[in-house]
């Protein structure tokens, strides 16, 4: 994916994601609507979704650091800590319990401080692909499941990841 494919692809999914939640109520934002991966008592609200998108990018950036640092296992998801290799439900559970803590601690959080906190995370994204050669752009990231698994993939996978969210907020059929 070439540099100005992941830019516009990053502007126009943040662009569509705002417009589209600056639509819904306040009601609509907060309700509850989807059961947690990790704790099932625990509902996610439209709001949530939104806040989480945060996170992912964060996490994105930060292994695409390491990679480039030459760190080993970037992605850190495939191997423990001590290099033997987890199973999917290991990495899953663990995946779960990051985004229910992150979930737990933006709850409350306004549409005004979602947006300010996703804004804050695609601008280090933006900053991170602007620091990118086009060479580096195309390398793999070493355990990355995600798009083609190169650093551009990855970076561009969180526009696909915001519709992906939506999608589950839409399909509990609650807005």
């Amino acid at each position: 994916m070439k540099r100005i494919e992941i830019e516009s692809k990053l502007n126009e999914s943040r662009n569509w994601l705002m417009a589209t939640y600056a639509d819904l109520r306040d009601e609509q934002l907060r309700r509850p609507i989807t059961k947690s991966e990790h704790d099932s008592n625990n509902r996610w609200s439209a709001l949530d979704h939104f806040a989480h998108l945060s996170l992912i990018e964060d996490n994105f950036v930060a292994m695409i650091r390491r990679h480039l640092s030459g760190h080993k296992n970037p992605v850190g998801l495939l191997l423990g800590e001590g290099g033997e290799p987890r199973s999917r439900e290991q990495i899953m559970a663990s995946v779960n319990a990051m985004t229910e803590k992150f979930q737990q601690e933006h709850h409350d959080d306004s549409l005004s401080e979602v947006v300010a906190l996703t804004a804050r995370s695609r601008a280090a994204t933006l900053a991170l692909l602007s620091e990118l050669s086009d060479d580096q752009l195309s390398e793999r990231l070493e355990g990355a499941p995600w798009a083609d698994g190169t650093l551009g993939g990855v970076l561009g996978v969180n526009a696909d990841h915001a519709r992906m969210h939506w999608n589950w907020v839409t399909e509990a059929e609650l807005l």
